[in-house]
């Protein structure tokens, strides 16, 4: 990260954020922890990419908050500082629609979605490929969330960070190796 990165990081306020996303704490996800954790860790990904562009971060830390808590005041949400609207149009722009199925919504996101939504798609899908173990799911179920990723998330990714889309595929792989049992995982030297 450049000085002037690690200053702009330094002046984006996301404390009003992280509250509203502590409701998320009451989510919790099936590999342990909770919906709040991963809101964090979908920021620290974009961090970790140099990201740093204030919406984009704010909307990294509530990117849940209105698919997982349906009763939140969108209003209040918009209101919480100047980049408000524009950080819950961001939102807006990555929640799944009631409806719609994920390949509709994906759909979306790859023809329709702006440049922010497809980069905070692909923190947000790298943080759940890092939760994607066998001892939580099923190989059906995560083959078919692998065969997802590199239908959908891949093409984004190429679009908008090289970087991003190394780790991804990088994920892919080693999560086929982890369906492909022990053996193969010792082979690749990565147990």
């Amino acid at each position: 990260m450049s000085h002037n990165e690690r200053a702009d990081l330094a002046h984006i306020t996301l404390a009003p954020y992280i509250v509203k996303a502590t409701a998320l704490m009451s989510h919790s996800r099936k590999v342990g922890g909770n919906q709040f954790r991963h809101a964090m860790a979908t920021l620290a990904i974009l961090i970790d990419y140099n990201k740093i562009d204030p919406i984009l971060l704010k909307a990294a830390v509530i990117h849940d908050l209105i698919e997982d808590i349906p009763e939140t005041d969108v209003d209040e949400l918009r209101r919480i500082d100047a980049d408000g609207p524009a950080v819950v149009d961001l939102v807006l722009e990555v929640t799944r629609e009631k409806g719609q199925t994920r390949e509709q919504y994906l759909q979306r996101i790859v023809e329709h979605g702006s440049r922010s939504a497809k980069v905070l798609k692909v923190a947000d899908r790298i943080s759940n490929l890092v939760d994607l173990n066998l001892d939580i799911f099923k190989p059906d179920y995560i083959a078919s969330r692998l065969e997802e990723t590199s239908r959908f998330i891949v093409p984004i990714a190429a679009e908008v960070s090289s970087d991003m889309e190394h780790e991804v595929r990088d994920l892919i792989r080693k999560r086929h190796r982890l369906l492909d049992g022990p053996a193969a995982l010792r082979r690749t030297g990565s147990a």
